[in-house]
């Protein structure tokens, strides 16, 4: 017999609704105009009718303990099945993981073929690299050794007609000229012989053909030696200086200048460079030799002297060793036409010493040095 909803719910009963079906359990739904789907648990749609009649009061209280107990079984239902399917997940994962790891031990190990296999051209793509790299630097270094034999060459025939016309008269400013145009030019040094001796005349060509080849080719040994012959040394520039006169056809600024123009040729000569004890050495040095015999100061000027204590102690080992001491002898006064102002008078009397003066035993070059230290100190104070 077919089941009548309409019925039932005229004449509820407890009991009997317990034991309805699924599909009277949906019948009975749709007349109570329940919102649910016919695909919902059997358990579900039977609860959402109990609540209904309930509601209704169709049904008393007592029909809830049926949902009751019939939501904790589906609640245990529900447990059960979840943690089959954690279990199954689980299950699932560790096949994951173990598919993984290896397929990750398989990718390592093709990694690190592939890293031995790229290791392997890059030692190969290097040494074709190093072997190129060879051959190139062995094209360059060949090519090179052919540029530098062309750069190093020096065409003197093509640059002589630069050198400066050489003049006896100017020797001096010449050589300074000739450096700057060389150095501009950038000729090589060792030709630089080479291209004066094209030049060279008068007692400059004799210089040069005189010196030896080994000395013809230095240039500064050639240089001192053209300036030797011109007597454009140092004491010839202090000679000249010393005695340059003023001519009755200058100025007095001309003969200033012209005076001027011969010291700073003697300075630059003895390479004092603008310092204040080279000049107070050349000075005292200059004013000593004056204070010596002519044999002694001829002996001081063959020697290369830089301070009146190298002269004191030269000119005392030369008096040892010829067994003189010039006493009593005229010191030499005059040099280059210079004479010692201080020891002319313009009368015929006698003039007492200064007791500080006549200590000195001035036949000592030791006592020399200290009289003229004390005479450039108090030149320096004034």
């Amino acid at each position: 017999m077919a089941f009548d909803a309409g019925k039932f719910l005229k004449t509820p009963d407890l009991e009997s609704f317990d034991n309805l079906k699924k599909e009277e359990l949906v019948l009975l739904a749709k007349q109570l105009k329940l919102v649910f789907k016919v695909s919902m648990r059997k358990q579900i749609i039977k609860n959402l009718v109990i609540d209904k009649l309930v509601d209704a009061e169709i049904l008393g209280e007592e029909a809830l303990e049926l949902k009751v107990e019939n939501v904790d079984a589906f609640k245990l239902k529900q447990l059960e099945l979840e943690h089959e399917l954690r279990l199954k997940e689980l299950e699932m994962k560790e096949r994951l993981e173990m598919d993984k790891q290896e397929k990750e031990k398989e990718d390592e190990f093709k990694l690190k073929q592939d890293e031995l296999k790229l290791k392997q051209a890059e030692l190969e793509m290097r040494e074709r690299l190093e072997m190129e790299k060879l051959k190139i630097e062995m094209v360059k270094e060949e090519s090179n050794t052919k540029v530098q034999s062309k750069s190093d060459y020096f065409d003197a025939a093509k640059n002589i007609r630069l050198v400066p016309k050489f003049c006896e008269k100017t020797v001096d400013k010449y050589f300074p000229q000739f450096e700057k145009i060389a150095n501009n030019l950038k000729w090589p040094m060792p030709y630089w012989t080479t291209m004066l001796q094209s030049v060279f005349e008068g007692k400059a060509a004799e210089i040069y053909s005189a010196l030896p080849s080994e000395k013809s080719s230095d240039y500064d040994t050639v240089k001192q030696e053209v300036l030797k012959a011109y007597e454009l040394v140092p004491e010839a520039y202090r000679q000249k200086f010393r005695s340059y006169k003023k001519f009755d056809s200058q100025t007095y600024v001309e003969f200033a200048r012209e005076k001027e123009d011969l010291f700073d040729k003697w300075l630059t000569s003895k390479k004092t460079d603008n310092n204040f004890d080279n000049l107070r050495q050349l000075m005292l040095l200059e004013e000593f030799k004056q204070c010596v015999h002519s044999e002694l100061k001829t002996h001081l000027d063959d020697k290369t002297v830089e301070s009146i204590h190298d002269a004191a102690v030269i000119s005392d080992n030369y008096t040892l060793s010829h067994k003189r001491s010039f006493k009593g002898q005229n010191v030499n006064t005059s040099s280059g036409n210079y004479k010692n102002q201080s020891t002319e008078r313009t009368d015929s009397k006698p003039v007492a010493q200064n007791k500080s003066q006549s200590s000195y035993n001035m036949s000592s070059p030791k006592n020399l040095i200290v009289y003229f230290e004390k005479k450039s100190l108090i030149w320096c104070l004034l």
